[in-house]
């Protein structure tokens, strides 16, 4: 089969590799019809996060339709429009059995290869997945949309963890591909001011249009005194970190009320650094969300009932054999650029 091999960091080449098979009688062999980059592919690319190990194909935000099954797997049949997990859990250990899939002690992400192990992912024609991790496509999502089933579940994920009240004020702190997507859910479950807050004016346009009540540049001064001000002078109750850097996580403690609630999702960066007295003196509670423990049957309702849209978010859909050349374009972080997806 064809696929997109990252052979040394920063270097592609598209070429033919040997097909998956059927690891197990519950594996499905899928083939792809649509796979999104993530920012994680672009970050892993180039060594940054050492969870891109060349060789490998990368990619886990993917849809296509079954072409093989084994013969334990009951609930999916060859010609199934699916999509499926980023995340390999084993359904066995503590974690799995407690319904936290995402903390499996035994997890493997599709497309990536680590100290730990080496899993190749979707940039490609054939890919292999247990039936535990598959989810039947709504009738009539496009796979270009069903592609993005995974960001839109880490987005619903994190909601879910931090579980915002009804009339609680919000701000979501990087409006890139998840914080649009989250300001869309959080949208349709709050009544709350919503604040996206982004350094890129394309993307606070669009956080507006999405259902964000206002859209600040954290970099302009007089940016987090007028949040203050719109919330009664105490800052909001909930905030989304959605980069994963230094900066826009200290900006987002700064947005938050003493007693907040902050949730990070963004993972850019392996390191940053905390402004560790504005966390503990003014009791705020923080927690980690960058996976998705259930939330895809969620994701794949709102996309299907077009309660969320995807497809205003998607800036390419390209060749896989062009996929070196968007990598080099999202790399050069262009401007506007979202979301870029592949096909086979």
């Amino acid at each position: 089969m064809k696929a997109l091999v990252l052979e040394d960091y920063k270097r592609f080449a598209f070429r033919d590799v040997a097909a998956p098979f059927l690891r197990g009688p519950r594996d499905v062999i899928v083939s792809v019809r649509a796979a999104a980059i993530c920012g994680s592919d672009v970050h892993g690319m180039d060594g940054s996060t050492g969870r891109r190990r060349p060789p490998v194909i990368m990619g886990h935000e993917a849809s296509g339709v079954i072409v093989e099954a084994g013969a334990e797997v009951t609930r999916f049949a060859v010609g199934d429009r699916v999509t499926f997990d980023s995340t390999e859990y084993c359904g066995e250990c503590w974690h799995c059995r407690r319904g936290e899939v995402n903390l499996c002690d035994d997890r493997r992400v599709l497309g990536v290869s680590c100290e730990e192990y080496r899993r190749d992912g979707a940039f490609a024609e054939l890919v292999v997945v247990p039936e535990r991790i598959l989810y039947r496509l709504p009738e009539g999502l496009d796979f270009v949309s069903a592609s993005l089933t995974e960001p839109l579940a880490v987005a619903a994920h994190a909601a879910a963890l931090s579980r915002p009240e009804l009339g609680d004020s919000i701000a979501v702190v990087g409006t890139g591909l998840i914080g649009l997507l989250l300001v869309q859910i959080l949208r349709a479950s709050s009544s709350g001011l919503i604040f996206a807050l982004d350094t890129d004016k394309g993307r606070r346009e669009t956080a507006l249009k999405f259902g964000a009540d206002q859209a600040l540049d954290p970099s302009e001064g007089g940016a987090l005194e007028e949040l203050r001000r719109l919330t009664s002078g105490r800052g909001v109750d909930r905030a989304f970190e959605a980069v994963g850097a230094t900066a826009p996580i200290a900006t987002a403690i700064s947005c938050l009320r003493k007693g907040g609630d902050l949730t990070l999702i963004g993972n850019a960066s392996p390191k940053v650094e905390l402004p560790l007295q504005a966390i503990v003196t003014r009791q705020i509670t923080m927690r980690g969300s960058c996976a998705i423990a259930g939330e895809y049957e969620l994701a794949l309702d709102l996309m299907g009932r077009g309660k969320v849209d995807v497809r205003a978010l998607v800036s390419a859909v390209a060749p896989l054999a062009d996929g070196a050349t968007w990598f080099e374009r999202l790399y050069a972080r262009e401007a506007g650029l979202l979301k870029v997806v592949l096909e086979p």
